[in-house]
């Protein structure tokens, strides 16, 4: 049943932890408007890393992956994708590309959502994408056994259609009668879409990017400067399980979308927080020799061996070249050590002495 059917949506429990998460995320909200005013320059470094870390991240969640040249090459469109796992990746930059940049103009309508659906499988081969599933689906989990168990059925094939209306429809009303903060309806709109399960594949990557669709349209545009993928993938374990709990008992309008809700609360959070870190403090960066500073910083922070990249992502608006001239001094200064050379070369912090 419907999580905006009235008998459920009317028995969600406002708990002190919710009420804390939405405050939390609400004050974040602010303070993101703030910097996209005072520091824009910083944000557009931010905005091309999280593009890049969102498709990897989300397709990697669902086993698909390339090697590095392979993907920076379709990213970049320097190539046409080879085989089905490129086509996916290709597919998910594009209609991420779109929610970047028309999301304002993006009706909640089934038939947008089955728009997006065929361009996200434009590539991948897939004559189904954009049509609803022509048979019914389980979701299955692999145990350590190696046997499979039915860790879900999703709404069948029949009624898909009309769920999928339904579910568009109810949200939008719930929406606009505001008893719960938008935020928190993203959440359950999110969890009713992965109950239903429409498509026949794609049905976890189209939620994720329906994520950031409608936190977008709610003025929650983290997700544009970190990546919300990346967040799940750390916490993936979490992510099946608070899904696992809140979908029971769904089909009779038993379910309790609470351990969902707080889960999807708490990714958000942590991209704020993530979000306010890589930025770092607005006066800070304005001050000579900022970067410089930055970055020493972060490699400070590091406690396993890290590359270029795990520090220019942390270090929004500070060039490869500055990178690599502070790396080059700290390894003379004898704080740092390259353990691993080439390309994806590796370093490390020298123990102290």
């Amino acid at each position: 049943m419907s999580s905006f059917d009235r008998d459920v949506l009317d028995k969600f429990p406002i708990t002190i932890d919710v009420l804390n998460l939405t405050s939390k995320i609400a004050e974040y909200r602010g303070k993101q408007t703030l910097y996209e005013r005072q520091i824009p320059q910083v944000l557009d470094t931010l905005r091309y890393h999280s593009i890049i870390q969102s498709t990897e991240s989300s397709n990697r969640i669902e086993g698909i992956t390339v090697s590095a040249r392979r993907f920076e090459s379709i990213m970049k469109e320097k190539s046409p994708p080879k085989g089905r796992s490129e086509g996916e990746i290709a597919g998910y930059r594009d209609v991420l590309r779109t929610i970047h940049e028309s999301h304002s103009y993006i009706l909640i309508r089934s038939n947008m959502i089955q728009q997006l659906h065929r361009d996200l499988m434009a590539y991948a081969g897939a004559s189904r994408g954009g049509k609803w599933k022509s048979a019914d689906n389980v979701i299955e989990e692999t145990l350590p056994s190696g046997d499979q168990r039915v860790r879900f059925v999703p709404t069948p094939a029949w009624k898909t259609p009309d769920a999928m209306e339904s579910l568009c429809r109810k949200f939008e009303i719930s929406r606009d009668l505001g008893k719960l903060p938008e935020v928190i309806l993203i959440a359950i709109f999110i969890l009713d879409f992965l109950c239903i399960h429409p498509f026949p594949d794609g049905n976890g990557r189209m939620a994720r990017l329906l994520t950031l669709l409608l936190l977008y349209q709610g003025g929650y545009s983290v997700g544009r400067y970190v990546s919300l993928e990346k967040v799940i993938e750390e916490t993936k374990e979490q992510y099946y399980d608070t899904l696992y709990q809140s979908s029971q008992g769904w089909h009779e309008g038993n379910q309790n979308v609470l351990p969902w809700v707080e889960y999807f609360l708490t990714v958000i959070l942590r991209a704020y927080l993530r979000f306010e870190e890589r930025i770092g403090d607005v006066e800070h960066t304005q001050k000579r020799g900022w970067k410089q500073r930055r970055v020493r910083d972060v490699i400070q922070d590091f406690v396993a061996d890290f590359r270029i990249s795990d520090v220019e992502e942390r270090c929004p608006g500070v060039s490869r070249a500055t990178i690599t001239k502070m790396l080059n001094e700290l390894s003379k200064e004898g704080r740092i050590e390259c353990v691993e050379k080439g390309r994806n070369a590796k370093w490390v912090k020298s123990p102290p002495r």
